[in-house]
């Protein structure tokens, strides 16, 4: 029921989707539905938290060796996120298995715990990934990660430095990565992008304001009121209500670009120069850092919008390259055994 694809495709930028925004746009303007059947689990965390996981089973008869995909979806993402139904169609079209972790709070009703997640908050995706590894010794392991997922993404695989994390991942795809988080909020606040930036903090407000009924200590009601910028959230929630002095710390210890020079296993980060959320200097010096570490390969094109790299000849039959690419990816390194730390 999935189209063919091409065995190879190269990236050409629609003709029919111009301009950066755009392109950032068009999959939340034509949304398309979730073709696949999901299921939902709920798993407890060590914390006594709940974490919603949506589930694509393995396809009737399928070998247990199987590969599967672990998701991470960004910034107030889940379910209805244009890129989730089109990652679990990909999935779905090579007859794989995946997970879509979806962080604390973005399953439709606020989380038990007084903490939400964050851009560097790593325990819940590992306790999540360690669990799925159990349930599937033999399958090899692929993980993909848009946006605030691909940072989350990109800081565990640091963070697992000399074992390269458990020996069934074979290789990682992060989307759209705001790799240096203080300079892509700074980017955020200006021109257009502003538009983006209250559309995070009108979902990231409303979830503040409820949580202060539960907590009436999560932060200072009054300095809440007075945000204005994701800047400003993170100072006042983000930031004190997850250990950090403020949000340039929170920034400084959560931005992947840290963390890229330890990465032990294949990873690809496909980005946007013409990214709205984030200036092409960042994407320089991620290069930079990339030539030094022979895991990572970088595909850096200069038209794609955020999350967005629409293809294809003509509007009607579009071609999303990302979720595409992804797969591409994922699939050679699972053809090919992992190679020792």
């Amino acid at each position: 029921s999935f189209p063919r694809m091409p065995r190879e495709i190269t990236y050409t930028p629609a003709w029919w989707v111009p301009g950066p925004h755009l392109r950032t746009m068009w999959g939340r303007l034509t949304r398309r539905r979730l073709a696949v059947p999901v299921r939902v689990e709920r798993w407890t965390t060590p914390d006594d938290d709940v974490l919603e996981i949506r589930r694509l089973d393995l396809p009737a008869g399928a070998s247990a060796s199987t590969p599967h995909v672990a998701f991470l979806h960004g910034l107030e993402g889940g379910m209805h996120s244009h890129y989730v139904a089109n990652l679990f169609a990909e999935v779905a079209r090579r007859a794989w298995s995946a997970d879509l972790m979806l962080f604390r709070g973005c399953a439709g009703e606020l989380n038990r715990a007084r903490r939400f997640y964050h851009s560097g908050e790593t325990s819940d995706f590992d306790f999540a990934l360690r669990r799925i590894v159990a349930e599937r010794p033999q399958a090899p392991i692929g993980l993909a990660g848009v946006s605030l997922g691909g940072n989350v993404l990109l800081k565990w695989l640091g963070e697992q430095d000399a074992t390269g994390g458990p020996p069934a991942v074979r290789g990682a795809v992060a989307i759209s990565v705001p790799f240096d988080l203080a300079r892509g909020c700074r980017f955020l606040s200006r021109g257009f992008s502003r538009v983006y930036e209250r559309f995070f903090l009108r979902s990231l407000l409303a979830k503040a304001r409820r949580k202060l009924v539960r907590h009436p200590d999560l932060c200072d009601p009054a300095a809440l009121e007075r945000v204005r910028t994701i800047w400003d959230f993170d100072d006042v929630v983000t930031a004190p209500l997850h250990g950090f002095r403020d949000a340039l710390d929170y920034y400084t210890q959560s931005s992947s670009i840290h963390y890229l020079a330890r990465i032990r296993i294949p990873t690809l980060l496909l980005s946007a120069l013409d990214d709205p959320f984030l200036p092409s200097e960042v994407l320089d010096d991620v290069r930079s850092i990339a030539r030094h570490n022979p895991v990572i390969e970088t595909e850096f094109v200069q038209r794609g919008g955020h999350v967005g790299f629409i293809s294809g000849r003509v509007p009607w039959r579009p071609v999303y390259y990302a979720e595409w690419r992804m797969a591409d990816f994922l699939s050679k390194q699972f053809a090919r055994p992992r190679m020792p730390v």
